[in-house]
């Protein structure tokens, strides 16, 4: 699989930073923001603030899935 399309964050656990995000759910905040929640490939748990645009298109390329 293509890992550019990945949604990439800071690991906080190895303290890594882009680090491709595996098993992404992306779900609305409360405040109408977006958020994904997935893990590293090791188990470690993840999670980035995106924007509308970069949410939508990781949804559209199937790398995350919808949660809202």
């Amino acid at each position: 699989m293509d890992t550019s399309k990945f949604i990439t964050a800071y690991c906080l656990k190895t303290k890594e930073k882009n680090v491709p995000m595996h098993n992404a759910v992306v779900s609305k905040t409360s405040r109408g923001g977006y958020i994904a929640k997935g893990d590293d490939g090791k188990g470690n748990k993840m999670s980035a603030i995106l924007g509308e645009a970069k949410a939508l298109q990781a949804i559209k390329d199937k790398v995350a899935k919808q949660d809202f």
